[in-house]
């Protein structure tokens, strides 16, 4: 499985990241790894805190439900969850209805840390009652026609908290200011938040940059030992043994019994299995998402690679390429409009009308070969990784290969409801406290609350002295 320790010293950082444009902010190191380089505003950063208790982030689904049908063959589930990370609590329902291990779908992935209400489908009947799951509520149940898909969501609305603010009333003209400067600049920059790369263990990334580079073993190897500076001990003591050792069956007894998915994989190994079929007892969606994270690293690098370069985020050169607006608002990501020098004045327009968007590639072995100066960046940042677009067919995985797909490189700001109590009056959430500020507001799908809160935060942000 070759040199682990190196392996695992070099997971974090890959290549260099891009140079931060010049602004007046600088984002801390974790962030400029995962490629989140640079602020759009300017506001000096709030001293708040986020969710110091999941009741203080709120999600709620804007769903896409599928079409009732009394003998339909799915059962479509509204479920409200608190503190559950997704593929876990797919399991464990599918565990309550006697399904198959990967029998949930979701339309959409949210936060972990949050109270949560979102759809879930499966195939099979409804539920006769509660799941008898802690802080897991079905609101609704019906029989479709149809399951849902990645996507099948329209977007989400967040009601959270920042607290521990050292005056809310400053922190309130704050966020407004920075609101609207982000509002004339045309949006926030549509980052993939930390999250997509691990709320607990950030090496989602990873495992897929292993996955599309060297194969099957390679990912397993990360996905086992790979651990996270200062955080998650219990599991770090026992992927640094794994590391060491590599004998599946005492590393089944060394892994605490939460780490689900690391012992699925090492249940495989332990009976002899290939590193291929053991990660094939992830679920699809799992094995996907890795792939997803390397496809964000990416995006998010070349956003700030081409800020890096004073290219407008807004306004589109040769080789950028548009997504149109279609009626519903949605932009939708495979049908992209290449912008060259014949049709530069006419994207433009379209632009400028608020027909279409710029969009930025989520590389995958369809992305075309990359021309004028934003495929160059493309190109350069695929080189470094020592990855192809046709990395992306996957040959030893095909079910989670990806064609490649593009995503607006800005998110309209959002009208913000400010208030300094839950404006949803929620009990157990203080209220009271003077040091908070509660926001409201509505974002599409696939953008990131973390990413605009960071606007406001800007964590651990220090002056670049220009």
């Amino acid at each position: 499985m070759g040199n682990s320790g190196a392996l695992s010293q070099s997971l974090y950082a890959g290549p260099c990241p891009p140079p931060v444009p010049v602004g007046r902010w600088r984002p801390p190191d974790p962030e400029i790894a995962l490629g989140l380089g640079f602020y759009s505003s300017t506001t000096p950063p709030l001293s708040g805190r986020l969710k110091e208790q999941a009741e203080e982030f709120r999600v709620r689904e804007i769903s896409s439900y599928p079409i009732p049908s009394p003998d339909g063959e799915y059962t479509v589930l509204r479920i409200v969850s608190r503190n559950w990370e997704q593929h876990e609590l797919g399991q464990r329902i599918a565990e309550r209805l006697r399904l198959p291990p990967h029998a949930i779908s979701w339309a959409g992935t949210k936060d972990r840390r949050a109270v949560t209400e979102r759809l879930a489908s499966y195939r099979g009947l409804p539920p006769e009652g509660e799941l008898g799951m802690r802080d897991v509520e079905i609101v609704e149940a019906y029989r479709a026609r149809d399951g849902l898909v990645l996507g099948h969501h329209y977007g989400n609305v967040f009601t959270l908290r920042i607290g521990r603010l050292a005056d809310s009333a400053i922190a309130e003209a704050t966020v407004r200011s920075a609101a609207r400067e982000l509002s004339d600049a045309g949006g926030f920059p549509n980052f993939f938040g930390l999250q997509r790369f691990g709320e607990v263990r950030p090496v989602t990334h990873a495992v897929g940059r292993a996955l599309l580079r060297d194969g099957p073993g390679a990912a397993v190897e990360v996905y086992l030992t790979a651990a996270a500076e200062g955080a998650e001990v219990v599991g770090g003591e026992a992927r640094r043994s794994y590391a060491s050792h590599h004998d599946p069956v005492r590393a089944l007894k060394e892994f605490p019994p939460q780490f689900r998915f690391e012992r699925q994989l090492l249940d495989h190994l332990a009976r002899g299995h290939t590193a291929d079929r053991a990660l094939r007892a992830l679920s699809r969606e799992l094995r996907q998402l890795f792939v997803h994270a390397f496809q964000a690293l990416i995006f998010n690098r070349w956003v700030t690679a081409r800020a890096s370069s004073q290219l407008s985020l807004i306004d589109p050169v040769p080789g950028d390429w548009l997504l149109r607006v279609v009626r519903d608002g949605t932009l939708p990501g495979n049908q992209p409009v290449p912008v060259s020098d014949d049709n530069l004045e006419e994207a433009r327009r379209m632009v400028e009308k608020g027909r279409a968007r710029l969009a930025g590639p989520l590389v995958g072995f369809e992305t075309p070969p990359g021309t004028g100066a934003p495929g160059s960046l493309l190109d350069d940042l695929l080189e470094a990784e020592h990855i192809a677009r046709g990395s992306f067919r996957l040959p030893s995985a095909p079910e989670i290969a990806s064609r490649g797909t593009w995503r607006p490189l800005l998110v309209p700001m959002p009208p913000l409801g400010i208030s300094r109590g839950d404006p949803e009056g929620n009990p157990g959430v203080p209220d009271h406290a003077p040091d908070g500020l509660w926001l409201t507001f509505a974002l599409p799908k696939g953008a990131y609350a973390t990413v605009l809160l960071r606007e406001f935060l800007k964590s651990g942000a220090i002056a670049s002295g220009v």
